[in-house]
């Protein structure tokens, strides 16, 4: 009597035992166990608001340090490899030669055109005082118009007045003072220089970038100094330093939830299709769950990726004792003199002619795609953060096919005259014709 109470209390509670003895007959389960597909902290997996990597975290300010930018803005302009040796004493690869694939960031000079300071209230930071710079850009302008070409273009015409007369400049004046007074954090605006780019695109990327380092009245004298002029990217970030890379990732539409969610493809001779998900849950509860893998956007998300190290800051050409200095892919093993755009230039970007960061690895977005470039957020303590990279050789070869030259000189030398440069060298005998 006693084992048919317990089996009936088992059945009616559950169908378990402690220890599991007796299982309900209706218990479904399944046969395999298995990770679910995707991560849910990134939902929702919907196309970005925003084409340019937004700074949601600034690094914390140290007023020991002297006034400095935490961000820049770059283009992404592609891949190559490099060859270094590895300095990490205690490791087996150390003092051996590694390959690594690296990234090229172009990143013009920013100009500097306003200031903005923030106070803090219960609520958080709060927009107290703008000022802008008295010359504007075009390409600047060009970013508070839908259709530049319609429009009667007097962005800034009467703000710019204000650096003009004695009423305008007293006004300026005082808002530099109460911004020093009242102000807890200053930003300074900042535009790219699309003109210095291989990009059809005229239009200015803007955004505001954090001034940290020295007090409040040294940042709004340093932004004030600035207003109008160039601040390089070697300024900003130096070598073999660990950075941040924000930016918007490559889009790819509409997808499928083989594609979009990496799930598994159902048997062949599965009906209505085979890349599906099979059961998308419950009858009870009567509704889609959000974590469910289903078809939709895929791509073209923004984020933030972390601890992207610096391997070189290239100056882009410049003009040296009357010579054009071209040099920047060379190293102290090869001294080619070579810059650092393949030959045949970037593919679906072109020409690398202005400074650039090359950074390890990959980072988001397709080419041409403009990356937020910020200082880390951490104390870096690691042996492999603060190892110093040099590098034995960067590779130059056409990214366009399998690449058997690094320079133009050396495949003219292997391969001799070609058709191009023989119609070079004659064009007054084809005039005469």
């Amino acid at each position: 009597m006693v084992c048919i109470a317990l089996l009936w209390a088992a059945w009616l509670f559950g169908g378990k035992l402690e220890g599991g003895a007796v299982a309900d007959e209706w218990d479904s389960h399944r046969k395999f166990s298995a990770p679910r597909h995707g991560h849910l902290g990134f939902l929702p997996h919907k196309r970005s608001r925003r084409h340019r990597g937004k700074v949601k975290t600034w690094p914390k300010d140290d007023p020991s340090k002297p006034v400095h930018l935490t961000a820049f803005l770059g283009y992404k302009a592609g891949m190559t490899h490099i060859l270094r040796e590895i300095h990490r004493p205690g490791l087996k690869v150390s003092k051996r030669e590694e390959v690594e694939a690296v990234t090229i960031v172009e990143t013009p000079p920013l100009v500097v055109v306003g200031v903005v300071g923030y106070i803090e209230t219960p609520r958080g930071l709060r927009n107290f005082k703008a000022i802008f710079a008295e010359h504007i850009s075009d390409e600047c302008r060009r970013r508070f118009y839908k259709n530049w070409h319609k429009s009667k273009k007097k962005a800034f015409t009467k703000y710019c007045k204000k650096w003009q007369d004695e009423a305008g400049k007293k006004q300026l004046e005082k808002d530099f003072v109460v911004m020093k007074k009242y102000c807890k954090v200053i930003r300074v605006v900042v535009h790219t220089q699309m003109r210095l780019l291989p990009l059809r695109q005229k239009k200015a990327h803007i955004m505001e970038v954090q001034l940290n380092g020295g007090t409040v009245a040294e940042k709004v004298d340093w932004a004030h100094e600035k207003l109008e002029k160039q601040v390089p990217v070697h300024s900003v970030f130096g070598q073999n330093e660990m950075i941040d890379v924000i930016g918007v990732t490559k889009g790819h539409g509409m997808k499928g939830v083989t594609s979009r969610w990496r799930t598994k493809k159902l048997p062949r001779k599965t009906h209505k299709g085979l890349r599906k998900v099979a059961c998308i849950g419950a009858w009870h509860p009567a509704r889609v769950g959000y974590s469910i893998a289903r078809a939709g956007q895929k791509g073209y998300h923004h984020r933030t990726e972390l601890n992207k190290k610096i391997y070189r800051i290239g100056r882009g050409m410049h003009v040296e004792d009357g010579k054009v200095v071209k040099n920047n892919a060379s190293t102290n093993y090869d001294t080619t003199e070579k810059t650092i755009t393949p030959l045949g230039g970037f593919p679906h970007y072109g020409e690398v002619k202005n400074d650039f960061l090359m950074l390890k690895g990959c980072v988001v977005g397709t080419k041409k795609r403009v990356l937020t470039l910020r200082k880390s957020l951490l104390v870096h303590t690691s042996r492999k953060a603060l190892e110093p990279i040099e590098l034995k050789f960067i590779d130059t070869t056409s990214k366009f096919g399998h690449g058997h030259f690094q320079t133009a000189q050396e495949k003219r030398a292997f391969m001799g005259p070609q058709k191009k440069h023989l119609l070079k060298g004659k064009p007054e005998t084809q005039e005469e014709l």
